[in-house]
């Protein structure tokens, strides 16, 4: 076994076991790898706005300082980067570099999940996401969809809700 299957391995077992032993009742979907939301979403057979789509930034806070943040957004929305500088006290936003992200993530991108295993991982939440009764997201596999209530979302994962999309 690759260390890279391992990886992706370790994280979707996190994610299992973060579901199963929080009571979490879902949904598994298995289906052909795909990393793209609007794609996956038509196969799945889910709405965009309940997609939960999870991307990691790096946020400068002064001159020296600096913090890495997992964002959820809806799938039909795009990153608010002033939004979320604003919620996270910052100066600038940027993608994290696609290493580091994996390294805090522990997945391939496109397989994120919106949560956090990282305690150097802010997860941060846009509030349009948590108006959907489900969400669905890929379980730290391409290959592999979770659907979720949000309710249980939100009580096992404990985000930070801020304004940090606008929608496409």
């Amino acid at each position: 076994m690759t260390d890279e299957t391992k990886l992706k391995q370790g994280a979707y077992s996190k994610l299992l076991d973060l579901l199963n032993n929080n009571d979490v009742e879902f949904r598994l979907l298995k289906h052909e790898p795909e990393g793209r939301t609007d794609v996956i979403s038509k196969v799945r057979g889910n709405k965009l706005s309940q997609a939960a789509k999870a991307m990691v930034v790096m946020v400068k806070i002064g001159k020296k300082r600096k913090r890495y943040a997992l964002v959820v957004v809806p799938g039909n929305c795009k990153l608010n980067f002033d939004g979320i500088a604003k919620a996270l006290g910052g100066e600038r936003v940027f993608f994290a570099a696609k290493e580091k992200a994996e390294q805090l993530t522990g997945c391939e991108m496109g397989a994120v999940p919106p949560f956090s295993f990282d305690p150097d991982l802010l997860l941060v939440v846009d509030k349009r996401l948590v108006q959907e009764p489900e969400i669905v997201f890929n379980a730290a596999r391409l290959d592999t969809s979770f659907f979720i209530k949000q309710e249980d979302y939100l009580r096992v994962a404990s985000p930070k809700i801020a304004d940090v999309a606008v929608s496409t």
